[in-house]
């Protein structure tokens, strides 16, 4: 009996060894190379809408054989690839980030491409512009690579139709619930010049006004732009109120539901853009 005790207490302390020792076994990332990135272009990326399902550019970058203590790591790598307008060294809000996990090349069509400069960098159509391009990679919490940095001219958007048609009307107005001026246009006709919105280009609309903050998930706190007053023919809102931030997002015609109010009171500068489809609600 006491042999077989001393063989079981043997056995639990080297268990308790063996497993101090896998604990400390750990895995520390000690680092990696910078993904080297390349085009099939170089200079200018030409675009057109007669061309616009072609390709404009392909990356291809190089895996940044991520290295730990175990040897280099097998799990696929994530990867960022930025669009800039050069000068503004990635840190531009508006410029376009695709995220990817595990290739090492991106296929971009023309069509793609100019959707990114117009409706996400929001650059002027027709005209020149010069761009920038890397890739970041990612596994895991270790510290992000970034490559080189890809230089591009001269790059030239197209005109596209707006993704939001606008009012055939070429008015817009602002009408909401009972704290709005209006509420809800009450089945009148009239019109509060104080809730039309200013057209500032085809695609452009802007108005400025008193907003009462409150409960934003019911109507009364609620809104929506309608193109003629009095008529609910047809409508601009969003798809689901729940999900809509209330400083903006995306917007359609004779969507089903109420774009939100604003939590906190004050006087608000609302921009619709047709042709980016979106709109912004701030605070001024």
């Amino acid at each position: 009996m006491k042999n077989i005790f001393q063989l079981l207490v043997s056995s639990l302390l080297l268990l308790a060894v063996v497993s101090c020792k896998k604990a400390e076994n750990k895995d520390f990332f000690q680092g990696g190379t910078p993904p080297a990135l390349s085009a099939d272009r170089t200079g200018a990326i030409p675009l057109a809408f007669a061309t616009q399902n072609d390709e404009a550019i392909t990356l291809s970058w190089t895996n940044p054989d991520y290295v730990f203590s175990t040897g280099i790591s097998s799990h696929d790598v994530s990867y960022l690839v930025e669009i800039d307008t050069t000068g503004a060294n990635f840190t531009n809000p508006n410029r376009k980030s695709i995220s990817l996990s595990g290739d090492l090349s991106l296929s971009i069509t023309q069509s793609q491409l100019n959707d990114y400069l117009l409706n996400q960098m929001v650059l002027t159509p027709a005209a020149p512009h010069s761009v920038e391009i890397r890739v970041t990679s990612f596994i895991g919490n270790t510290v992000p690579l970034s490559s080189n940095v890809l230089k591009f001219a001269s790059v030239v958007p197209y005109v596209i139709p707006p993704k939001v048609n606008p009012p055939s009307s070429g008015t817009l107005y602002f009408v909401g619930g009972d704290q709005f001026l209006g509420a809800w246009q009450n089945g009148g006709t009239y019109a509060h010049q104080n809730q039309q919105f200013t057209q500032l280009s085809s695609t452009l609309y802007e108005i400025t006004l008193q907003l009462t903050g409150g409960d934003n998930t019911t109507g009364d706190d609620q809104y929506l732009f309608v193109p003629v007053w009095g008529d609910w023919t047809h409508k601009y809102a969003c798809k689901k109120t729940a999900d809509q931030p209330a400083d903006g997002g995306d917007f359609g015609l004779d969507f089903s539901d109420n774009f939100p109010g604003p939590l906190a009171g004050g006087t608000y500068k609302i921009t619709v853009d047709f042709q980016r489809g979106k709109y912004t609600v701030v605070k001024q």
